[in-house]
């Protein structure tokens, strides 16, 4: 019940992030179209030796495989990545990643517990902020994100993406009709947009976590109700059962009893 009245803001606020951080990536697209013009060390894709795995999750549990699945993701992520011959550390959003990659031996840089309880752009600011100063200082050569993205109340998918270096590849598909015009210079305007591009990127990842944690966790109580009422009516009966063998013995004993005095 606490989930199903938390859910509905946070899906209105996941859902109303999606057009600005689509109108975001458009904006991007027709700033970066020509990489060779115009260059940002957040662009730039270079030998990778370090990577960090950014996993977005709950602080608690009682929500279904939604944990497993994002957990699992992002396990495979760093396996795939060690396979690269990478050195992988992750960055932890929420207590359960932290816990299940400290259990597996994974080095965890950096955590954060409590954003998905009430996301704010100031706590998606300050994870941004380490991640641009990481990349910036070439202590991570990549950064990749795994988080739990929202489809419907019993649908959600663990994703992951690609952070850093941001890809002009992948903006340039959503390319807008109409070219931008900037003042004073494309140069100075993507100094200030790519990390806000980046913000604004996990912002809307920890905008679907929180819907997809409220829609698993509403999902999962529901049918553990369902499956405590089944029981529930299966230990009745066989109570009923037990209790009406029980009667039937006792007056079988005392109708025996009594014919064996009639005798």
């Amino acid at each position: 019940m606490v989930s199903a009245s938390k859910l509905r803001r946070a899906q209105e606020a996941a859902e109303a992030a999606r057009p600005y951080a689509s109108r975001m990536t458009e904006m991007f697209a027709g700033l970066a179209l020509d990489p060779e013009e115009v260059s940002h060390p957040l662009l730039v894709s270079r030998a990778a030796k370090r990577a960090a795995v950014v996993v977005v999750t709950p602080d608690r549990g009682l929500c279904g495989g939604l944990n497993t699945n994002v957990n699992k993701l992002g396990w495979q992520t760093v396996q795939k990545l060690e396979g690269e011959g990478l050195s992988v550390e992750v960055v932890a959003v929420g207590r359960k990643s932290r816990d299940y990659f400290t259990r597996r031996g994974v080095e965890v840089s950096r955590s954060w517990t409590g954003l998905l309880a009430s996301v704010d752009y100031s706590d998606v600011q300050e994870v941004g902020n380490h991640l641009v100063d990481q990349f910036m200082e070439e202590k991570f050569d990549r950064v990749e994100l795994v988080y739990a993205s929202f489809k419907s109340v019993i649908s959600q998918i663990a994703s992951v993406q690609t952070l850093l270096p941001i890809s002009v590849e992948q903006a340039e598909t959503e390319a807008p009709a109409a070219p931008f015009l900037f003042e004073p210079s494309e140069e100075d305007v993507l100094g200030s947009l790519l990390p806000k591009y980046l913000e604004v990127r996990l912002f809307q990842a920890l905008l679907e976590s929180a819907a997809s944690e409220h829609g698993a966790r509403m999902s999962a109580m529901d049918a553990a109700t369902r499956n405590a009422g089944e029981v529930i009516d299966k230990l009745t009966l066989i109570y009923n059962r037990t209790r009406q063998e029980s009667v039937t013995s006792e007056l079988l004993d005392i109708i025996g009893g009594v014919e064996a005095l009639n005798a």
